[in-house]
């Protein structure tokens, strides 16, 4: 099995718990949002000491710091992902889950073009229709809806640039997320001991929500490892085509299970969205259908295709 097809399973793997886990935060819903994401914060970061200790590999993380320029991005992607973290939670909580939805429907498409924009990954015709009418599509709901669609465009803007510092990133996925957890980390057990001093804390006070909050880690954990793990063996390009499992998983917990409101203008957006990424999804196709060609014309002729 190729590398990129490693990196192309474990997105899949990562964009299923990601699609499914508005169900478990839908259950926390009398859970302050801040108080959802510190828990999230302190049981990943747990959860990661345990499984890096257990590998030995804990005195790794000192890599993600080695240097300004790494220390820089990990900061950075530590504040992008606290960010997508909080207002997922939040979205979820306040019945915005379709919004949520849309934005990582679009997210596939930014990272694309940031994929263009900083590796020069080439866009062809269809790819560039296809983010014409995200745009489209995104203009129309902020004129159907009376304003933009800022949960959407913050989640999808949040996330894509999430991917593409840690494609930058020189150590490993999971010890670069172990890194950013572990700079959040303090805060949020600083934040859980203020309101259990005020006595405001929901944890512990019955059995169902306690487990669950503390769940959010293994539940936050492992898709971010598989993310980590395919961002640095898929292009960008790659991990945006499958990317948007999550928001199909996302949107029908959204409309099927929650029962959220889906107007005229959600309809004709979704369905613009959709054959944008039905005309992306066709353009990756015919590029890996020629890249696939080309090798084995290299191989028959006994040259090498970069």
């Amino acid at each position: 099995m190729t590398a990129s097809t490693k990196g192309i399973l474990a997105m899949i793997g990562s964009c299923i718990i990601w699609g499914l886990s508005s169900l478990i935060y839908k259950k926390l819903s009398n859970v302050p949002a801040i108080e959802i994401l510190a828990h999230r914060t302190v049981w990943s970061f747990v959860f990661f000491v345990i499984l890096l200790g257990a590998q030995g590999r804990l005195w790794e993380v000192r890599g993600s710091f080695s240097d300004r320029r790494s220390t820089c991005l990990t900061v950075l992607a530590a504040l992008m992902i606290l960010a997508n973290w909080f207002l997922f939670i939040w979205s979820i909580e306040t019945e915005r889950a379709t919004q949520a939805s849309l934005g990582y429907y679009i997210y596939p498409l930014v990272s694309v073009v940031l994929g263009w924009f900083f590796f020069g990954e080439r866009l062809g015709c269809l790819q560039w229709t296809a983010i014409t009418l995200v745009a489209v599509a995104v203009s129309a709901l902020t004129y159907g809806l009376g304003g933009a669609p800022w949960v959407s465009l913050t989640l999808a803007g949040t996330f894509a640039i999430y991917g593409l510092l840690k494609k930058q990133l020189s150590v490993g996925p999971v010890v670069s997320v172990t890194s950013e957890v572990t700079m959040v980390a303090p805060f949020a057990v600083i934040f859980l001991l203020l309101t259990w001093h005020n006595g405001e804390a929901t944890f512990g006070q019955d059995l169902v929500t306690t487990g669950l909050l503390i769940f959010a880690g293994p539940l936050t954990a492992v898709p971010l490892i598989l993310f980590s793990f395919a961002a640095r063996r898929a292009s960008m390009a790659t991990i945006g085509l499958v990317g948007y499992l999550n928001p199909t998983l996302q949107f029908l917990c959204a409309v099927v299970v929650f029962a959220e409101p889906f107007s005229s203008w959600h309809i004709m957006a979704f369905a613009i969205i959709w054959t944008a990424l039905a005309l992306y999804s066709i353009a990756v196709w015919s590029q890996e259908k020629a890249s696939c060609k080309a090798s084995v014309a290299a191989a028959a002729s006994g040259t090498t295709v970069i």
